[in-house]
């Protein structure tokens, strides 16, 4: 069963998903070389709580943080800490979701870390972001998911890349339909798709070791075409 929001229901998601895009921002402004991943999550928590919300990821199956920051070859999942310094030419995908009224937001943004970031990496994160893009152009009334996943995945292997397949779903003909919110949210490999789970039972990883980007965005499907919920 597939639930269509009402127009006032997408705009309580459009609330929670504007409290995400100003966490993901301030973070984002945090990220340097010798700042570690629990930094972020510290700030991230605060800023949530400022703007009164609750944290969506922290408690669910006990997961134990607000954020999710991925740093290189870590794909989804990674769990802030003291112990992981960013550092030059890092990349790092943050992740956040928050509750609202009992409405969700959910986002992500892959950062690079200082200003050294070899090309393939800004070719990755380039690639990943306007893959995403892609894909929202398709959330319209009469497309089908096969036709948002089929845009990522066209795009980003055309440009030599592999999307992650362990962590996504796929079309089978599901019509769009007027209210629908979907999660979008390509996670691109430099190497192959293959990922594993470390033993921490939340972190994934790419099973070849090349480094990985993710980008996300809730959006509603409209009438007037697609709704950026976490723009």
């Amino acid at each position: 069963m597939i639930n269509c929001k009402s127009q006032a229901e997408l705009e309580k998601m459009r609330r929670s998903g504007q409290i995400v895009r100003q966490a993901l921002e301030t973070v984002k402004a945090l990220v340097a070389p010798g700042v570690s991943t629990m930094n972020l999550e510290r700030v991230a928590e605060e800023k949530i709580q400022e703007l009164g919300a609750k944290p969506a990821f922290k408690g669910y199956y006990d997961y134990p943080c607000v954020l999710c920051t991925s740093v290189n070859n870590e794909i989804i999942h990674g769990i802030p800490s003291e112990k992981r310094v960013l550092k030059d030419g890092d990349i790092v995908s943050i992740d956040c979701g928050v509750v609202l009224d009992g409405y969700y937001g959910d986002s992500a943004i892959t950062v690079p870390v200082g200003k050294t970031l070899a090309p393939d990496l800004k070719k990755l994160l380039d690639v990943t972001e306007t893959s995403l893009k892609m894909a929202i152009e398709e959330v319209r009334l009469g497309k089908t998911v096969g036709d948002v996943g089929a845009a990522v995945q066209e795009y980003v292997e055309a440009n030599g890349f592999s999307v992650v397949r362990d962590f996504v779903g796929h079309g089978i003909g599901t019509r769009l339909r007027e209210g629908m919110v979907l999660a979008i949210e390509p996670m691109v490999n430099i190497g192959k798709p293959g990922a594993r789970v470390l033993e921490d039972k939340w972190t994934a990883v790419t099973e070849d070791g090349s480094y990985s980007a993710h980008f996300e965005h809730c959006v509603a499907v409209t009438r007037n075409g697609p709704l950026v919920l976490t723009a």
